[in-house]
């Protein structure tokens, strides 16, 4: 397992070497901001000049999901941990769809960028990207969504996170949640997985560990209904699962009101199917479509090439 790192961005320097990056390693600093309700919202900056890309991670995952793809791009940098992941607080509502976490999105943006961004989401982030794009077209100048649209089937590939989550909400080590991530086909290689879990999980004060994000707490809840009924955990809206929660119809809404370019990048294996792809040509017929060799984290199976993609798209390729 890894070691207790001197600061979270101490393994930025592996990371780069096992991608095969040979680029100047930018300064990280973890950034935090008080809400109007008092929650926190918590982000990375990489780089000492103002941001010109800003990330959004999908379900279940956190800011640092996108370390390497940032190494391999190159440019000053802005990573969002979402409300409920990370270092950002969870919501009392359990409401956690596009747009309802836009608004956060854009107060980071306003605090934190201070020109237009190239925004990239994956997943959930690419669902809440475009309602940020949608509804703030001032702070988007161009909109790059990964692996996910809202015609996406909940009962196909997201059944994949659907039933990691749905498993034990705390562990006696991270080794085990190291193993539970692997045998779902998730986190890569044990090395990756071991830094992904790492970010993603906390001790809790009785010394067993659980996951930071929301959604496996969430997904456990539902996957015992009668203990989560008979407890103080509500049901998501409308009595939708944690994960099928996140695709509603609004998000074609979202897409079609964004004024700034959008490209769609899926993976070959990911959650678009082929159908998903058409479907979306057919709705959003001004984006440009690509696809790569990739499952649904295309940020943590092919960073370099993403990172490369991205940086052209940015206008410095």
């Amino acid at each position: 397992m890894v070691s207790e790192p001197t600061d979270e961005f101490s393994f930025l320097p592996e990371q780069a070497a096992d991608a095969g990056i040979d680029a100047p390693i930018p300064h990280g600093e973890r950034l935090r901001l008080t809400l109007e309700d008092g929650r926190a919202l918590s982000a990375l900056r990489y780089g000492d000049a103002p941001p010109v890309v800003t990330f959004l991670h999908g379900a279940g995952l956190n800011a640092h999901t996108w370390d390497t793809t940032i190494l391999a791009l190159g440019l000053p940098a802005l990573a969002i941990d979402l409300p409920g992941h990370g270092d950002s607080s969870w919501r009392a509502d359990l409401a956690y769809t596009g747009r309802v976490l836009a608004p956060d999105v854009v107060t980071g943006l306003e605090a934190w960028t201070s020109s237009t961004q190239l925004l990239v989401g994956q997943s959930l982030g690419g669902l809440t990207a475009a309602a940020v794009a949608a509804s703030r077209p001032d702070l988007v100048r161009e909109l790059v969504v990964i692996d996910i649209t809202p015609g996406v089937d909940p009962n196909a590939g997201p059944t994949q996170i659907r039933d990691f989550f749905a498993g034990p909400t705390d562990w006696a080590s991270r080794d085990e949640m190291v193993d539970r991530a692997l045998a779902f086909g998730l986190g890569g290689s044990r090395k990756a997985a071991e830094r992904g879990v790492y970010f993603n999980s906390r001790m809790r004060p009785d010394g067993r560990f659980e996951w930071k994000h929301h959604f496996a707490h969430l997904s456990a809840a539902m996957a015992n209904a009668a203990t989560s009924r008979a407890g103080s955990v509500p049901e998501p809206a409308e009595g939708q699962d944690a994960v099928s929660a996140v695709l509603s119809e609004s998000g074609w809404d979202d897409l079609a009101a964004v004024t700034a370019p959008i490209t769609l990048i899926r993976g070959d294996h990911g959650y678009v199917t082929d159908a998903n792809a058409a479907q979306f040509a057919e709705r959003v017929p001004s984006a440009s479509l690509a696809v790569v060799a990739s499952g649904h984290n295309v940020q943590e199976e092919l960073p370099v090439d993403l990172g490369a993609r991205l940086r052209t798209l940015a206008g410095k390729g």
